[in-house]
C-alpha cells in the first residue's frame, strides 16, 4: 500500500524545512547528517529547501551505520566530527523505527561538543525501543510490528514514494 506519493513528499519537505528554520532562527549554520543513502538522500532534499528560503550557511555529510547490526562495523562520520563542534546537528533518516539506528548513529559524535542535536525522518513509526525523540517528521504511522516501510527516494522527477509492506 503506498502511503506517500512524490508530491506529498515535496510538500513535507517544504515544511519540514521550514519548522527546522523557526527552531533554529538565531543559527547562523545548521549542520545535516543523513543516514546511509535514503536519509542522505533526504538530507539533500531538505538541504536543496533550506537553502531556497534562507541564506544561513548548511553543512552536509553522512552517517554510515549497517541498521541491522550497528555494533559490527565502525559507525563513520563523513566529515571530522570536530567541525560540528558547537554547532546544531540535525540528524536525518527516512524511516525510524525502533530508534536503533539513530541512537547508534550518536556514537561518532560522543566526543564532540555539539551545541543541540535534533532528529528529522520522513516516517515515523510507533515502536520504539530506544531512548529516541524525534523532532521533525513527516507522517507518523501506528503500523504491526511485521509490517516494514520501503521508501524509493530518487533523483528523477515523480519517483519519489513510500510503502506499507
Amino acid at each position: 500500500m503506498q502511503i506517500l506519493q512524490h508530491q506529498q513528499i515535496e510538500q513535507i519537505v517544504k515544511r519540514l524545512a521550514i519548522e527546522i528554520l523557526e527552531q533554529n532562527i538565531e543559527e547562523k549554520e545548521i549542520c545535516l547528517a543523513g543516514i546511509n543513502n535514503n536519509g542522505m538522500h533526504f538530507a539533500q532534499m531538505l538541504i536543496n529547501e533550506l537553502l531556497s528560503i534562507s541564506s544561513i550557511k548548511f553543512t552536509l555529510t553522512r552517517i554510515i551505520i549497517s541498521p541491522a547490526a550497528p555494533l559490527k562495523n565502525e559507525i563513520l562520520l563523513e566529515i571530522p566530527a570536530k567541525q560540528l563542534e558547537n554547532k546544531v546537528l540535525i540528524i536525518v533518516d527516512d524511516v525510524a523505527n525502533t530508534g536503533r539506528t539513530l541512537f547508534y548513529a550518536f556514537q561518532p559524535l560522543l566526543n564532540t561538543m555539539l551545541k543541540k542535536v535534533e532528529i528529522a525522518v520522513l516516517v515515523n513509526r510507533m515502536h520504539k525501543s530506544f531512548p529516541i525523540s524525534v523532532d521533525y517528521k513527516g507522517i507518523e504511522l501506528a503500523t504491526t510490528l511485521l509490517q516494514d516501510i520501503k521508501v524509493v527516494l530518487s533523483d528523477k522527477k515523480n519517483q519519489n514514494t513510500a510503502k506499507v509492506l
